[in-house]
């Protein structure tokens, strides 16, 4: 599967649906649309990595950028779909003490709509 990453937006939240692997060849285009994504806003970000196959560490290192940049302006990032190996990745490198990953989109958007209400 090739690397694609699309975006719309959501219930006011950015959802960005990854394909393919992230890696140190797909990474640097994942960071620049990520970058782009959130400067556009919302700053309420879900990454569906429904589709993605494989993720490495410069992939992990670029989601944990974006994760800070999004806190360093009151932002929030999710992700939904993960399967088992993905999930391992997050899992083994203990990055589910930062990141929330839901099994769907609904469950990230349900997420987002409680945590909106509880900072307002």
């Amino acid at each position: 599967m090739e690397f694609a990453v699309d975006q719309h937006v959501e219930q006011g939240v950015n959802i960005v649906k990854v394909s393919g692997e992230i890696d140190v060849f797909s990474s640097p285009r994942l960071r620049e649309m990520l970058l782009d994504v959130i400067e556009k806003g919302p700053l309420r970000l879900v990454v569906d990595l429904g589709d993605v196959t494989f993720l490495d560490s410069t992939g992990l290192g670029v989601l944990v950028g974006i994760y800070h940049r999004l806190r360093a302006r009151n932002g929030s990032m999710a992700f939904v779909g993960a399967n088992e190996r993905v999930r391992r990745v997050f899992h083994v490198t203990q990055l589910t003490k930062i990141f929330v990953l839901h099994d769907t989109l609904e469950e990230a958007l349900a997420a987002e709509r409680e945590d909106s209400r509880a900072g307002s």
